[in-house]
């Protein structure tokens, strides 16, 4: 059996799930309400406050749906108890950026401003401090489309391996590359 999808999914307080007629769950919380189509072969049950799925057979395809369709009902319990939050982080001279309502202005080291308009789930702030790098802070109880928005705005100016210029998310270690080294 999947090791994955054999878990229940436990509901935490505030959270409650329907399952529809054409096998979409909706989970609804604190933060917000989430819906998801399943397939239809997959059985999804609501048991002693757990999701509960079960696959009629153990043929490839059936075994593979199972752990993915736990996994996303699992994101979509997460998602609106407790929500996503990914930070991005603008290293290089110059790099800025300004959240005006859903639009991230970033000045990014080109010719011009970019601007990036922003799905209407994503919640942006922007922190720039003194003697520090400018922080992106992207919320969301969508873990799926928070991935997606963060890694659009990391591919306008990726980090180079050189001196570490660009674009990296808060944490993530980059590698870098020496540089050139004179011959003797």
């Amino acid at each position: 059996m999947s090791r994955i999808g054999k878990l229940p999914v436990t509901l935490p307080k505030g959270v409650t799930v329907s399952i529809s007629d054409a096998n979409v769950v909706s989970v609804k919380g604190p933060l917000g309400e989430l819906k998801q189509p399943i397939n239809k072969d997959l059985k999804v049950e609501v048991m002693d406050n757990a999701i509960v799925i079960q696959r009629p057979s153990e043929s490839k395809i059936h075994k593979s749906l199972h752990g993915l369709s736990r996994a996303l009902i699992a994101n979509m319990v997460t998602g609106v108890s407790q929500g996503y939050k990914k930070q991005l982080e603008l290293v290089g001279v110059g790099y800025r950026a300004e959240a005006k309502g859903q639009n991230l202005e970033m000045s990014l080291g080109y010719s011009h401003e970019i601007i990036l308009q922003l799905p209407g789930e994503v919640k942006v702030e922007t922190k720039t401090e003194r003697r520090s790098n400018p922080i992106i802070t992207l919320t969301s109880t969508d873990k799926q489309l928070i991935g997606a928005v963060a890694a659009k705005i990391r591919s306008l100016r990726p980090p180079e391996p050189y001196k570490g210029k660009g674009i990296k998310f808060v944490g993530e270690q980059l590698r870098r590359k020496a540089g050139k080294s004179a011959s003797v």
